[in-house]
């Protein structure tokens, strides 16, 4: 990457995507930070020389308005989605404008991402969406999370497809415990942590660094064979099972 190429990163106001908006930065592209957050995004953006700008991923003409603007700035070689966010409840307890809250974010936001990155993205460049362990394991009381991060590894295959005749690489990430503010949560319910540790190999949560280090590699020249993929950035707790949630929530009464 380098300064007369965009980057845009999604999701950058905080945790995993404020790490890779520094990640990708530090390479010398210039950045684009979104986020429905957009104090957020302007503060991570002025720290690295980059913009910023306020985007809803759910809404399209938001993620249209976005990627108009990144052309604008110079031809768009990279697109990191980092968004994501998720619900607890059992299935037939689910509230469903929850559920579909969380697919509008994840899935629909992602494909909304996809789309029009698709058509401002340069020949050459690459798209990099985060999934999760819990695309491939699933959860109790996760089902909205589950079903959009498999959902997502699938459209990222698709989209890989379609976009590899223009020489556009569509890959994703699929971190495990990653202590962000989306997870951070986790400790207020004893025992949650330990259990997921006991069930990843390497005994430790990740870092947002480490993500941000896999997002840019794959968007990298370096990886410039490689499209279709779902990595794995877990510790190798993919090898084994996922945490009990229910069991860890009603030990809290």
């Amino acid at each position: 990457m380098s300064n007369d190429r965009t980057a845009v990163v999604i999701g950058g106001a905080s945790g995993l995507g404020a790490a890779t908006a520094r990640a990708v930065a530090a390479t010398g592209a210039r950045v684009l930070v979104a986020d429905r957050d957009g104090a957020g995004a302007r503060a991570v953006a002025e720290a690295i020389g980059g913009t910023a700008r306020e985007t809803e991923i759910t809404d399209e003409a938001s993620v249209a308005e976005l990627f108009a603007e990144a052309a604008a700035l110079g031809p768009v070689r990279t697109v990191v989605n980092t968004v994501g966010t998720s619900f607890w409840g059992p299935i037939a307890e689910h509230d469903t404008a929850e559920w579909r809250r969380v697919l509008d974010t994840n899935l629909v936001g992602a494909f909304l991402v996809l789309k029009h990155a698709g058509r401002v993205l340069t020949d050459g460049g690459a798209i990099v969406s985060l999934t999760s362990l819990n695309g491939r394991q699933p959860g109790e009381g996760l089902s909205a999370y589950c079903a959009s991060k498999a959902g997502l590894s699938m459209l990222t295959q698709v989209a890989a497809l379609e976009l590899a005749p223009r020489g556009i690489r569509v890959n994703a990430i699929a971190p495990g415990l990653v202590i962000t503010p989306l997870t951070e949560g986790i400790d207020g319910i004893p025992g949650i942590r330990e259990d997921y540790l006991e069930n990843t190999p390497l005994g430790r949560p990740g870092t947002p660094e480490e993500v941000a280090a896999a997002a840019v590699f794959l968007c990298s020249d370096e990886a410039s064979w490689i499209t279709g993929e779902v990595l794995d950035i877990n510790g190798g707790a993919h090898l084994m099972r996922y945490p009990n949630l229910r069991k860890h929530l009603a030990a809290l009464g």
